[in-house]
């Protein structure tokens, strides 16, 4: 029998290199995330884990190195570019749309795969009516998932903090990513609500064939779901492989577990 041809790479970073003035935040990163990954980045505060996204979506662009997506450069495009090949992201600090309502925000997200034009909406054409109604579909259907439904007319700003967290992630979805960048996704949840969220992960990245990078520092979430662990300290990577290799590894121990 012929053996199962191996992943092919989403993600590839080659010697990515982030420097601000004479300061180096990430210093020659090298990554390599496989189709369908469950991939955490993990390290102490201060690491340079949130440079790393920011870099991976056009926030940043490299002082040097290279970010290839799927066999595209992407070092250097500009977010909505990035967003537009298939990269989504939610962000360590909430960024909802405040003055816009839950269901709003999903909608307004999905509209960068418009194919109507600038006067089908100035005019009200059918084209643009049969977007909307398919837009809006899709958002409620997203919201069903994370069970944010029935406060679909409520401003986002107004959820509790766990259901913004749930918002945000529906709102990266419906860009219809191939790559989604999870930032601390369950930071300022309580116990339950982050193992639920550990599920709905799980079961996010099956049901929509997503590959999945997450930044998180609740460690019983990171080991819980991911299947491989990146640690960086000071911008560089210390340690790579499966959450028992790390969570054994000395220089982790050392650099983010303080020793313990």
């Amino acid at each position: 029998m012929s053996s199962a041809p191996a992943p092919v790479s989403v993600l590839k970073v080659d010697a990515l290199t982030k420097r601000f003035g004479g300061l180096s935040a990430v210093k020659e990163l090298s990554m390599d995330v496989k189709a369908g990954a469950l991939y955490g980045l993990i390290g102490p505060n201060g690491a340079g884990k949130t440079t790393i996204f920011n870099l991976l979506t056009g926030v940043y662009s490299p002082t040097e190195g290279t970010i290839v997506f799927k066999g595209t450069s992407v070092a250097g495009l500009k977010p909505y570019e990035i967003t537009k090949l298939g990269v989504a992201r939610t962000f360590q600090n909430i960024r909802l749309f405040a003055d816009m309502t839950v269901l709003e925000n999903v909608m307004t997200a999905h509209h960068i795969r418009s194919r109507q034009f600038l006067i089908d909406a100035v005019i009200g054409t059918g084209r643009h009516q049969r977007e909307e109604r398919e837009t809006r579909d899709k958002a409620m259907e997203l919201l069903k998932i994370f069970d944010l439904d029935s406060v679909a007319g409520e401003l986002a700003t107004s959820l509790p903090y766990g259901n913004q967290r749930r918002l945000e992630i529906a709102r990266a979805l419906a860009t219809e990513p191939s790559l989604l960048l999870l930032d601390e996704p369950a930071a300022g949840m309580n116990p339950q609500e982050a193992v639920d969220l550990m599920n709905l992960i799980k079961w996010l990245r099956d049901e929509f064939s997503l590959t999945i990078l997450l930044v998180e520092h609740n460690m019983k979430v990171v080991m819980g779901i991911c299947e491989r662990i990146q640690v960086i300290d000071y911008g560089k990577s210390i340690a790579l492989g499966t959450p028992d290799e790390i969570q054994k590894d000395p220089a982790v121990i050392e650099a983010y577990l303080g020793g313990a």
